[in-house]
């Protein structure tokens, strides 16, 4: 997939729904459960380098996996990880059945050998852009969020898609998911920490309590009265 699918379905989206057990706190640095796990991290960092896709793509990749909500976090990484590199022409379904290569490897634009790995972490890989306009939006103006589903990747959460929130931060512009997994460019947009009063996303939040989204400029729109 390069671009948007009219049946592009995320299965993530699962933010502020029920049915998905309690939350159970884990101690501060445990940070795998199984022997495997830190394997599929590191092949997940290791596949990134090959240049074959970034970041928003394999989220895009991952979110449609149609068991998502059944797996656990690393079940997740590895399937997508399967999912984009059949995709992204580097395997083949036949190959990961076999378990071993059936046709000879492609080029690729980048190998990430062992004494760079500690580094390249450490770099990371920075998404903010020089903007190519003014921001629409100040700390305390009032916006409502996009509503409706979308037919592509996005990071805007369902759960306050439609809602009335408050600007209480701005981030300078920043890559914009919703292109950026579809090869379509990074096209960068503002972000926007945008700050929501928990009772008016769920009939039973307590009074006081608040939700902070980070949301992209083309999520936003102008509350009456505001900029």
């Amino acid at each position: 997939m390069t671009g948007p699918a009219d049946e592009y379905v995320s299965h993530a989206d699962l933010g502020g729904t029920l049915g998905h057990g309690p939350v159970v706190p884990e101690p501060e640095g445990e940070l795998f459960h199984h022997a495997w796990e830190p394997r599929v991290l590191a092949l997940n960092v290791v596949a990134g380098a090959t240049g074959k896709w970034h970041t928003d793509i394999s989220r895009s990749y991952r979110e449609r996996l149609p068991d998502y909500a059944d797996l656990s976090y690393y079940e997740v990484w590895l399937a997508g990880l399967e999912r984009v590199l059949v995709g992204r022409g580097l395997v083949t379904d036949e190959e990961l059945d076999a378990g071993h290569a059936l046709v000879p490897p492609i080029e690729i634009a980048g190998v990430l050998a062992a004494d760079r790995v500690a580094d390249a972490l450490a770099a990371g890989r920075p998404a903010e852009r020089e903007p190519s306009h003014p921001a629409r939006f100040a700390v305390g103006d009032r916006v409502r969020t996009r509503a409706g589903r979308v037919d592509h990747h996005t990071r805007l959460p369902g759960y306050v898609a439609g809602r009335v929130g408050t600007v209480e931060r701005v981030h300078g512009a920043h890559v914009f998911p919703d292109t950026h997994a579809h090869d379509l460019g990074e096209q960068p947009e503002w972000l926007y920490t945008v700050v929501f009063d928990a009772i008016d996303l769920w009939d039973d939040a307590a009074p006081g309590q608040t939700v902070s989204v980070d949301a992209w400029e083309p999520y936003l729109s102008p509350v009456e009265g505001t900029s």
